[in-house]
């Protein structure tokens, strides 16, 4: 610091940040303390977080989520499935199963269906959270390290790692917000669009899939029926094709992989906030402390996931109405009714939304119904189904958009018999070249070079041919 001209220091008493570097930034709360060296209140302060946020590795503290999310479930009455209950649930199922083996060749997965309450969606679905949230995660935490200015983050020296793992708290305190929350709207183990639970067995939260109906005007028995039958329908295709949860897997981690956030935001969150109180974080968090603007990249990873979710979400639709609407009268209704809540946005937008600004919302499935529904007019359940083999053939989000185009084009394909003689005649008119090509540049002898060139015609050696004969390897001059 200089010196005045006379020799003396600035009197700097009345800047803040001469006590307490972190004045005015998010941490102020936090380092408050350390004006006139009272480490005490520093260490209390420390103490209340230490108790708040036990210590992990990683960018999440998946326990403290599972465990946060575990109590939101305990705020209100979580009855567990009896004995009864799996037995009406698992009647629906046979029902379900024996209505879908009429309407596509997927095999069922499981003779019986789970039935879970909330709590126990929230420890089968911890796993998938692991797995979804991680890769931004990181992204998401590693930008609260950076929240501070740089004068700051110089002064905090080698405590500037409690600050990432505050992030981490934070985040992990919001993630189990969000999925406790979700454990209210939640009616099977494919409704976030992904799979929770042991793989290849349906499984209805009973508490809920009870309430989907009410306010429907139909028989809670036809609710529930229709809730396995697409519950059942889900894990048809998600077994049928293996690759399909790691195509949706990658499409998540493609969109977290450099993910830029904005501190700003977070930074003026954070001077709202009193770390110590559960309650005010909570209350930030609800807010979205995390906006993120997706880069081209993200915003293709993006377009990639909610193309797959609602062909997935559009195929069980299509497949569902085959097998209800002719023998369930209520069908129909509960139909549309799902629609509608998917419209809305569905149960894990506003999780995935309020975290990082993801959301699994299958924004077209009204036109993926559509595709699948063309496709199996145009050619059969046979040729609808086919198209799950590979991730190649899936449709695009333009073949949304023309779903007639898309099955005219896959029924034509279809139609190629290549064993055919003419399909070999076609194949060889493809490959043979036109019959004005160059002769010259398909190698033709007869024809000489200077027949067209005026600069070898005129006897220009500089452009003359290494070898005389065009046909000749070129091993020689690639050696030299």
């Amino acid at each position: 610091m200089a010196d005045l001209p006379g020799g003396n220091p600035p009197d700097d008493s009345d800047d803040p940040r001469s006590r307490n570097p972190f004045a005015g930034t998010p941490f102020e709360q936090l380092f408050g303390s350390l004006a006139g060296g009272d480490m005490s209140g520093l260490q209390a302060r420390f103490g209340q977080l230490q108790r708040m946020f036990a210590a992990h590795s990683g960018a999440v503290n998946w326990e403290f989520s599972r465990d946060l999310a575990r109590s939101v479930v305990a705020q209100s009455t979580d009855r567990s499935p009896d004995a009864g209950d799996r037995a009406r649930v698992n009647d629906a199922a046979r029902v379900a199963e024996h209505w879908l083996d009429g309407v596509t060749e997927f095999p069922a997965t499981a003779t019986s269906v789970a039935v879970w309450s909330r709590a126990e969606w929230v420890e089968a679905s911890m796993p998938v959270w692991q797995r979804l949230v991680g890769p931004i995660a990181e992204s998401v935490v590693a930008a609260m390290g950076k929240a501070l200015p740089a004068e700051a983050q110089a002064m905090a020296g080698p405590m500037i790692g409690m600050f990432s793992q505050v992030g981490s708290a934070i985040f992990s305190a919001q993630l189990g917000q969000a999925v406790g929350a979700l454990s209210r709207e939640v009616v099977s183990a494919t409704d976030i669009g992904v799979p929770v639970g042991t793989k290849g067995t349906p499984a209805i939260v009973l508490t809920n899939a009870t309430e989907f109906g009410s306010g429907l005007d139909v028989a809670d028995s036809d609710a529930l029926l229709y809730l396995v039958l697409r519950e059942c329908a889900h894990q048809r295709l998600y077994a049928h094709a293996p690759w399909l949860r790691d195509h949706l897997f990658s499409a998540i981690e493609d969109y977290g992989r450099g993910i830029t956030i904005d501190t700003s935001k977070i930074e003026s969150s954070m001077l709202s906030l009193d770390l110590t109180q559960l309650e005010s974080v909570q209350d930030a968090l609800s807010g979205g402390l995390f906006d993120i603007e997706p880069s081209p990249a993200q915003q293709a990873a993006l377009t990639r996931l909610e193309t797959t979710l609602a062909l997935v979400e559009g195929w069980v639709d299509e497949v569902v109405g085959q097998a209800a609407d002719t023998v369930m009268p209520a069908a129909p209704a509960l139909r549309e009714a799902v629609r509608r809540r998917r419209a809305s946005g569905g149960p894990a937008e506003a999780t995935f939304a309020a975290l990082v600004g993801l959301e699994l919302r299958p924004r077209r499935l009204r036109d993926a119904s559509a595709l699948w529904g063309a496709l199996r007019a145009a050619e059969g359940a046979a040729a609808r189904d086919a198209v799950w083999a590979h991730p190649h053939l899936l449709p695009t989000a333009a073949d949304l958009d023309d779903p007639l185009a898309f099955a005219e084009r896959t029924k034509e394909a279809d139609a190629l018999d290549i064993e055919s003689p003419e399909f070999d005649a076609a194949l060889a008119a493809l490959l043979e070249p036109p019959a004005d090509a160059d002769p010259v540049a398909d190698g033709d002898p007869s024809t000489t070079p200077a027949d067209d060139d005026p600069n070898l015609a005129d006897g220009d050696p500089s452009a003359a041919p290494a070898d005389d004969d065009p046909e000749a390897p070129d091993d020689d001059r690639l050696g030299s």
